[in-house]
């Protein structure tokens, strides 16, 4: 077995009590005191997440953005200096490789950020995709460490340790500026769907940095949060996660995810012709998202069954909701099921799915 990676704050979770787990072969946080009461946190007050195993990427030259349009399905030339991009990268089929941040630094420079179990596989495919363009792909992962401070009170947090005026950064939009001293390229994004900034830095200074944030955010009730309440968080967001709601068979069409698929924008994309006759034809499967009323969580994989008990999906996530107390989830399932009543079976029980429109619970608005 090969040893799990590091962020540079490992020792600070231990120190704090975190309970280490292995996550994508990093040696991660899962919770600290109690998912239950970090989830709340972040919805009511504020939460601080590592999340320095996620991978950045330069895409730099005079092709950037030509090759970046190509590469994701979102429109990149909506961006401008200081903007920040969703989208999904596709495999000819039309399968997810990795959902990712495109960030605008210049006209021919941008900054990617993807999935920490994806780093690897992701450069290669960026790499060999970028060599018919004049552009550089270079992997930065190792320069940097990340984290997010997340919830209503995030902005007063990180606001008393920046001269930068964060009221004046939009959602998905960024500003560089120093946090405690700390040089940070200061994203107003997230995965919780709260308000909040996520902070990259060197990665040497990670811990300065993040003992600066937690010490400031006492007094407004944060607390540091693991991949628990991550989950979580993200779920009640109706958030996709890399390898469930979307993965290399699940496209984003399927997923829900239209709205970040631009055919009509002008240019060719990786996996165009493969969504274009799906749109057209419909898919046979698309996700779905389901609380129950019972406190009993449904994990990914459980059978999703039709009312004569015939299977027509199966769950991808599966959680319960601290707010909602309750369990809540999403499946892939046929096209035709949902007009009927769909359950799932615990142990010999039958639970009946209600259908929910994301997010399951009202999020506070970033400005």
């Amino acid at each position: 077995m090969s040893e799990m990676k590091r962020t540079p704050l490992r020792d600070f979770h231990a120190a704090h009590g975190a309970r280490l787990v292995d996550f994508a072969g990093w040696e991660m946080p899962v919770q600290y005191r109690s998912i239950l009461e970090e989830h709340k946190a972040v919805r009511h007050a504020a939460g601080l997440f590592d999340v320095s195993h996620m991978g950045e990427v330069d895409v730099r030259g005079p092709q950037a953005g030509l090759f970046l349009n190509y590469l994701v399905t979102n429109d990149v030339k909506k961006l401008f200096p200081g903007r920040v991009l969703y989208s999904p990268m596709c495999y000819p089929h039309g399968g997810v490789v990795d959902d990712l941040l495109v960030y605008m630094r210049g006209a021919d420079d941008y900054f990617l950020c993807i999935n920490a179990g994806n780093i690897d596989k992701d450069v290669a495919w960026i790499s060999a995709a970028a060599a018919a363009f004049e552009v550089t792909i270079t992997d930065r992962s190792a320069d940097y460490a990340l984290i997010a401070v997340q919830g209503p009170k995030a902005q007063n947090i990180v606001q008393s340790l920046t001269e930068a005026k964060l009221e004046t950064v939009k959602y998905y939009h960024f500003v560089e500026g120093t946090v405690a001293g700390v040089p940070c390229l200061i994203s107003r994004t997230g995965y919780t769907g709260e308000d909040g900034f996520e902070l990259y830095h060197a990665a040497g200074e990670a811990v300065a940095l993040t003992e600066a944030v937690f010490t400031a955010g006492q007094s407004q009730g944060l607390e540091l949060a693991g991949l628990g309440a991550r989950d979580s968080l993200r779920l009640e967001a109706g958030y996709p996660l890399y390898g469930h709601e979307i993965t290399q068979e699940i496209s984003p069409l399927t997923a829900g995810l239209g709205w970040t698929v631009k055919l009509a924008k002008g240019a060719d994309f990786i996996g165009r012709d493969a969504l274009v006759a799906e749109k057209e034809k419909g898919a046979a499967q698309k996700v779905i998202y389901f609380k129950t009323g019972d406190r009993r969580i449904v994990r990914p994989d459980t059978s999703v069954l039709a009312s004569d008990g015939s299977k027509v999906g199966q769950v991808v996530s599966g959680t319960l909701s601290p707010i909602l107390n309750e369990a809540i989830g999403s499946a892939l399932v046929a096209v035709g099921s949902t007009s009927e009543a769909l359950a799932v079976d615990i142990r010999g029980t039958k639970i009946n799915l209600q259908l929910v429109n994301p997010p399951f619970v009202e999020l506070k608005k970033s400005p």
